[in-house]
């Protein structure tokens, strides 16, 4: 399996600029790049990265999305003076010629396609391309929104042309639509389009029909051009997060892609002029992790928007920290959409039923009468001056820059020396996946003295009380961040759980969540909200009924494959994202119901939450469960989730169930505007 994280940034491309005055290009500045990795440097990411030389994209190559006038014009601008330029940068929407812009826009094509290449031939196992000028908004015969040439079109037709790929997703998470992409493949299969941008009912740029979520994609590419408008700004973390789960993951995940490129544009973060969204840059962290967990990790990363510089360059930073595998900081802010957010998420999802296995059994309805209408109507047309705008938005840019300082420091933590421990015998290495630490077990007597303290009321024989050694040495050195995460096996992996989460708790964690799959014959009490405890199994244990912290998921998984997609995406993920645990403990007990792949998608997506911080314990006689979930932690390779199987109407219902019952406890639940 691949390792590594290419990085690909080449000064060169600095050299496009703006030589006169425009108030719309104006923004697009090259110390977009220099700052962004600048910020690399200064965090020591760059010297964990795999350095990979960008290139010139050849004619050829451009000319696989390109018209061949198109290119004729671009080449043309080399030896034009500055007048010239002009009159030839006004031919197109917010676009600008520099001596250097073919030149630079050649070597982003190039450097995307290295990226692909790296990838593809398992070099590295994922990386980032800083590239300007950015790409998705330029069409096969058309400069536009400071786009020459489509850098990540180009890659994805490269990408199927040399490598053969039949399935490849683009995921553009940058504030304004990528029409430009969407021209490109609307009525292409092959690729599947995902773009959430600032929409406002069509009032901002680019303005067009084909931007709402009713456009598809036409003919064969039908339901594959997915576009989730955003009609109000403001969107935060909790609306990017709700989008993953509610429509852009289960795609995905159905979809089965054998590549993953990002249209990586970061004008969709705080502090933008052009976006005048809330997300903060950790978001990025948790959207790249989801995005690891397809393709078997194979994913390109390419800069498009962003131009507040340090939102951009901390944004890149938390992107590249996630490709590297640190673990993810925990996100900021309410965990709850808002009501507009979701109202573009059910008509998303009712636009795209009739293509999608997923939401055959959905309860979808459009929305009309959308909550952010009627602030259209109150519109006036007196805009401020420009010069009242630039102060406005000079004051803004320092305030961010201050809020981001203290931000920052506030969520990054020193990652822990070592990513996963286990307890092992001497030789037992051979047995587990590399970089995984053997720790020694705790010796009897301090573990009869640990649990005569604190545990005697579960602790009942000496057999179970010495099997806790190993649970207690790992718990401590994650709980004393010596380690990111940790596996135990255990003869009794209820009592290991419920002492596992006695012993979190009173350690001083505020709250602990438990995922346990099987019969957990010990529930602890949940009452105070420090833990809240999701029980996977086959029926409700006797005696206890599900309340806001302790949830029965009554579910089989399906012999044939895995249908555990539609309850980890659906249910589980939001219902823990809403909770913020300080800890994950992942527990697997007897009469499990759910196979090796559907525990290994649990582990894999759940350590995007308490700084990646997980323990897992396993039943002892689950050999190979016990490696597969230690590949999980390790995170060196996407373990794989087997085949997708969707939900069977029962099944669907119970999710749905579920859903209805939680959402207003636990908001990311909600994702459909009849609340």
């Amino acid at each position: 399996m691949a390792s590594g994280t290419a990085l690909i940034y080449d000064e060169e491309m600095t050299t496009h600029k703006l030589l006169w005055s425009d108030p719309i290009c104006d923004i697009e500045v090259p110390e977009r790049l220099s700052s962004s990795y600048k910020q690399l440097k200064s965090y020591h990411l760059v010297e964990r990265c795999v350095h990979v030389p960008a290139r010139e994209g050849s004619e050829e190559e451009i000319l696989l999305v390109h018209s061949l006038e198109h290119l004729e014009v671009a080449k043309s601008t080399q030896t034009m003076n500055e007048e010239e330029l002009k009159r030839v940068s006004e031919n197109y929407d917010a676009f600008f010629f520099h001596p250097s812009t073919y030149r630079c826009a050649r070597l982003a094509v190039g450097a995307a396609l290295q990226l692909v290449d790296a990838v593809m031939a398992g070099k590295v196992r994922n990386g980032m391309a800083l590239v300007r000028p950015p790409g998705h908004h330029s069409q096969r015969n058309a400069a536009n929104g400071f786009c020459l040439f489509n850098n990540v079109a180009i890659a994805a037709e490269y990408a199927k042309l040399k490598y053969g790929l039949q399935r490849i997703l683009i995921v553009d998470w940058d504030v304004h639509h990528g029409q430009g992409t969407q021209y490109i493949f609307e009525e292409d299969p092959s690729v599947l389009y995902f773009s959430w941008h600032r929409y406002e009912h069509q009032e901002f740029w680019p303005s067009l029909k084909e931007s709402d979520y009713d456009a598809v994609g036409l003919g064969k590419g039908k339901g594959f051009n997915i576009n989730l408008p955003w009609n109000k700004v403001g969107m935060g973390n909790s609306d990017y997060l709700a989008a993953f789960f509610h429509v852009l993951l289960p795609m995905a995940f159905e979809f089965d892609p054998e590549l993953v490129i990002v249209s990586s544009g970061y004008d969709s973060g705080i502090g933008d002029p052009e976006g005048q969204m809330n997300a903060t840059p950790e978001v990025f962290a948790h959207l790249t992790h989801f995005l690891m967990q397809l393709a078997n990790g194979k994913l390109c990363v390419i800069l498009e928007g962003g131009y507040h510089l340090k939102s951009l360059g901390e944004s890149v930073c938390m992107t590249v920290k996630t490709l590297l595998g640190d673990p993810v900081p925990q996100i900021t802010g309410e965990m709850a959409p808002c009501l507009s957010a979701i109202e573009s998420i059910q008509n998303v999802r009712a636009a795209h039923k009739p293509y999608w296995k997923w939401l055959a059994y959905e309860d979808t309805s459009f929305l009309q009468n959308l909550s952010t209408k009627s602030h259209l109507l109150k519109k006036t047309n007196s805009n401020p001056s420009t010069e009242h705008e630039s102060k406005i938005t000079n004051n803004n840019t320092v305030k961010v820059e201050r809020f981001l300082e203290l931000h920052m420091k506030n969520i990054l933590f020193p990652v822990p020396p070592i990513k996963t421990a286990t307890t092992g015998s001497e030789g037992s290495e051979h047995f587990f996946p590399e970089r995984v630490q053997l720790v020694k077990e705790m010796d009897n007597t301090e573990i009869k003295a640990l649990v005569s303290g604190f545990y005697a009321d579960l602790v009942k024989e000496d057999k179970t009380l010495l099997s806790l050694g190993s649970v207690f040495v790992i718990l401590d050195k994650i709980l004393k961040k010596e380690v990111s995460n940790g596996i135990a096996a255990s003869p009794t992996a209820a009592l290991s759980a419920a002492v596992a989460l006695r012993h979190s708790v009173h350690f001083g964690f505020q709250r602990v969540l438990c995922v346990f799959v099987g019969d957990m014959q010990m529930i602890p009490d949940t009452e105070d909200g420090r833990m809240l405890i999701i029980n996977i199994c086959e029926e409700e244990q006797s005696g206890k009924t599900s309340c806001k912290h302790y949830i029965s998921l009554n579910w089989k998984e399906d012999a044939e494959g895995n249908d555990f997609f539609s309850a980890v995406l659906g249910f589980i993920l939001p219902v823990a994202y809403s909770y913020q645990p300080n800890l994950t403990v992942i527990a697997v007990g007897p009469n499990r119901t759910l196979g090796i792949n559907g525990i290994s998608l649990l582990v894999a997506l759940l350590q995007g939450l308490a700084e990646s911080r997980i323990f897992a314990v396993i039943e002892d006689t689950e050999l190979s469960l016990m490696q597969s979930v230690t590949k999980a932690l390790v995170g060196a390779s996407t373990p794989p989730f087997g085949i997708y199987v969707p939900p069977t109407q029962e099944k669907a219902n119970k999710i749905k169930a579920l859903r209805d019952q939680f959402q207003q406890e636990w908001k990311m639940l909600q994702c459909s505007g009849k609340l």
